[in-house]
């Protein structure tokens, strides 16, 4: 699942044309903890951390895991 959250994210990161950089300041994250979710290096991301970035990027967060 973990691949998948990352795989997700950086999908919609990228369709929304948002740097690592950028949805690091809008969600209030760290853009390290950006890079660990797309890279797989995160085992579980928090929940309070995937919902403030789907709150930036628009989206349920079942988008992330599915």
């Amino acid at each position: 699942m973990k691949s998948k959250i990352g795989e997700n994210l950086k999908k919609y990161r990228l369709a929304r044309s948002l740097s690592q950089e950028e949805l690091a300041a809008q969600a209030d994250v760290t853009i390290h903890t950006i890079s660990k979710i797309e890279a797989g290096a995160t085992n579980d991301p928090r929940v309070l951390t995937l919902e403030k970035l789907v709150n930036v990027l628009n989206i349920k967060i079942d988008n992330l895991m599915n």
